[in-house]
């Protein structure tokens, strides 16, 4: 009986579309806010939210969990989440220190993956504690667009979304230390390997 968790080498694969399909939504998105077209710009936001959703789900309904797939998935997660945090900043919809904090946390993990990989750390599976923060804040920005287009239930919409965007940014921030903490476990642990090899 074949494994259902097998990490397949295959690129072209249907959660594989949905990611590319949502990565081809961020300039879409930008260019939407950019023009003024807020009711458009969440109604594509409101779509590339729910295919983080889908892509996953058929990943495992079909038995397709790739390892492209596997960076895909969270890279359009981050590069949605920074290209809404963005225009919304852009809008003054939220705060600077919020647009840097959400950012920040993405240069400093891309940083340490550069200086990781010297060491042969490839990339890391995506922990729980990822998941939800990713949950919170693409349930978050949503709302915060939903007050823009909405502004007559700004007044329901803004707490809900301000304690959702707070507590995402936390676990974001959690779960980032995680990685580079497990990041520099492996590399210590592929050091002392190569520091034990007999030298020929």
């Amino acid at each position: 009986m074949p494994d259902s968790t097998e990490v397949s080498s295959r690129v072209l694969t249907i959660p594989n579309v949905v990611s590319f399909i949502r990565l081809a939504f961020i300039p879409l998105f930008l260019w939407l806010i950019w023009e003024g077209e807020n009711l458009l710009g969440f109604v594509v936001l409101l779509v590339a939210v729910s295919t983080d959703f889908v892509d996953g789900l058929l990943a495992r309904r079909l038995d397709q969990i790739s390892k492209l797939g596997q960076v895909l998935d969270p890279l359009a997660d981050r590069l949605f989440i920074a290209a809404a945090v963005v225009a919304l900043g852009i809008a003054d919809v939220v705060p600077l220190w919020l647009v840097l904090i959400l950012l920040g946390r993405d240069v400093l993990l891309g940083i340490g993956s550069a200086i990781f990989s010297r060491w042969g750390v490839g990339v890391l599976p995506v922990k729980w504690m990822g998941k939800w923060a990713t949950f919170a804040l693409l349930l978050a920005l949503p709302m915060f667009f939903l007050a823009v287009v909405f502004p007559q239930i700004e007044f329901i919409l803004s707490p809900y979304a301000w304690a959702m965007a707070l507590a995402g940014t936390g676990l974001y921030w959690w779960s980032g230390f995680q990685y580079l903490f497990e990041a520099l476990r492996l590399a210590k642990k592929g050091g002392q390997r190569a520091s034990a090899r007999p030298v020929r």
